[in-house]
């Protein structure tokens, strides 16, 4: 059994276990692994390189994705679509090992529908993919949110100053609303809760009633405020801006930007990506595919690839309440 792998879309620190988990769990059983480079583009033009126990070694400390990802416009046409099966049958692969979010995983859904054995991996920093619990990255990125956060309210303290800290998350506020809880933020801002600029104002200056010369506003660069119109600017910026022009406190912006992205996976992401990595090839060699592997609880299991556009389930709305009542 030939298979390929190959890394999609956002890449997510946790992605270069997931592939040497899969390698090395496939190598073990016999199979023969391909390592897909940068993403459909690659599977499109037929650029792949064989993957053993060495080509993986190495990598499991590494943030990123050593087989290059992109964003293929190409894919998304019927052309480059039939180049990418084309190139499939020339390279003999009997199945595919798909990891990335929501867009990647909508990809490896048309591969299964158009009769090539897929199996996905969730790999996203929003943490907004339906049927798992954590997908690989979101625990790392968290962790270089808070110390972020950490960082900033050291000077926001010593200056008395407000700081809009913006966050990746499009459609999702996931990453603003743990990464908010965690770094003690006085204001989360995130897509599924719009607040008026009025209302941010208001919080912040009930905090500084209570005697706080300082605030941490985080927001989701999905934000966008209920009073306010459509605009270009960053989310962040309109906030921020609009701080400053109130007054209540000397107000600074941080764009954390691919920062987020970056960096040594932590522990559990590469927990959770050795385990989602063998998972997949494993599902693959008995048989089964159309599906992705996840974590549920504590334990790994499949979700049809015809669920995952299925809203995600990960965003508590409990949470946000919690973060409003022990801000100040």
């Amino acid at each position: 059994m030939r298979l390929g792998i190959l890394t999609s879309g956002g890449d997510s620190p946790g992605m270069n276990a997931a592939v040497r988990a899969a390698v090395r769990g496939g190598t073990d059983i016999g199979l023969e692994l391909v390592g897909i480079m940068h993403g459909y583009e690659g599977l499109i033009e037929g650029d792949m390189m064989p993957l053993d126990n060495r080509a993986v070694g190495g990598i499991l400390e590494r943030g990123g994705t050593f087989l290059g990802s992109a964003r293929s416009k190409e894919f998304r046409v019927e052309s480059g679509q039939r180049k990418a099966l084309a190139s499939i049958e020339r390279a003999g692969l009997d199945g595919l090992i798909v990891i990335g979010g929501n867009g990647s995983l909508a990809g490896a859904r048309w591969l299964q529908e158009s009769g090539v054995p897929t199996v996905g991996i969730p790999a996203s920093i929003d943490n907004d993919v339906y049927g798992t619990a954590m997908a690989i990255g979101v625990d790392t990125a968290l962790n270089t949110v808070v110390e972020s956060l950490d960082r900033i309210r050291d000077t926001a303290i010593s200056h008395d100053r407000a700081f809009v800290v913006e966050v990746m998350g499009r459609s999702s506020g996931y990453i603003a609303l743990m990464g908010g809880l965690a770094g003690g933020a006085e204001v989360v801002l995130v897509p599924e809760f719009p607040e008026s600029l009025d209302q941010i104002e208001a919080s912040v200056v009930e905090g500084v009633k209570k005697g706080k010369h300082h605030s941490i506003i985080v927001v989701a660069e999905g934000f966008s405020p209920a009073d306010s119109p459509q605009t270009e600017k960053a989310a962040g910026r309109i906030v921020s801006d609009f701080l400053a022009a109130k007054g209540t406190l000397e107000t600074r912006l941080t764009i954390l930007g691919h920062l987020q992205r970056g960096g040594s996976p932590s522990a559990f992401d590469r927990i959770i990506a050795c385990r989602l990595g063998e998972a997949a090839v494993r599902v693959l060699a008995q048989g089964d595919s159309g599906v992705m592997v996840a974590l549920s609880g504590r334990d790994v299991s499949t979700v049809s690839l015809s669920d995952i556009d299925r809203p995600s389930t990960n965003f508590n709305p409990d949470i946000y309440k919690l973060i409003n009542k022990i801000a100040n």
